[in-house]
């Protein structure tokens, strides 16, 4: 670790947290029997539908195949509905993938806000937003080095 740079340890903070959390979440959604992953493509859903799985697969941490499982068994479930319309088919939330989100959603926000307010004060919280808000935009833009 001698090599790494401020950033590089911010980053892996940040990967670190980000994982931890995700874990902590996958271990309270259990009682919703969903997982954090399950859970985000979930409200992407609610948000967006109807959409492709291609249009949910970039919307989420999920890759084209793992969507494809992931909506397989949100539909055995009964969570979300496949439509065909015309040549292109569709994912909606099912009335019982609608009704599991409005128990998990208040639940999982403050289980998640709880997280940063127990160790930021309100205006360290400001501030983290702003920070992160500000890497996510500029690394929108941001093209690959070439190989």
């Amino acid at each position: 670790m001698k090599n790494n740079t401020l950033a590089s340890l911010t980053w892996l903070r940040l990967l670190r947290f980000t994982n931890q959390s995700n874990q902590l979440s996958n271990e309270f959604l259990k009682r919703f029997n969903l997982t954090s992953a399950q859970f985000d493509v979930l409200v992407q859903i609610q948000v967006y539908q109807p959409l492709t799985q291609t249009e949910l697969a970039q919307r989420v941490t999920v890759t084209q195949g793992g969507i494809s499982r992931m909506l397989s068994r949100l539909e055995k479930e009964g969570y979300v509905m496949r439509t065909q319309e015309w040549k292109q088919k569709t994912i909606s939330l099912s009335s019982k993938g609608t009704q599991v989100l409005e128990k998990a959603m208040p639940e999982q926000l403050d289980f998640q806000t709880s997280l940063f307010e127990d160790s930021l004060t309100k205006e360290e919280l400001k501030n983290l937003y702003n920070m992160l808000t500000r890497l996510y935009k500029n690394n929108e833009r941001k093209e690959l080095p070439p190989e």
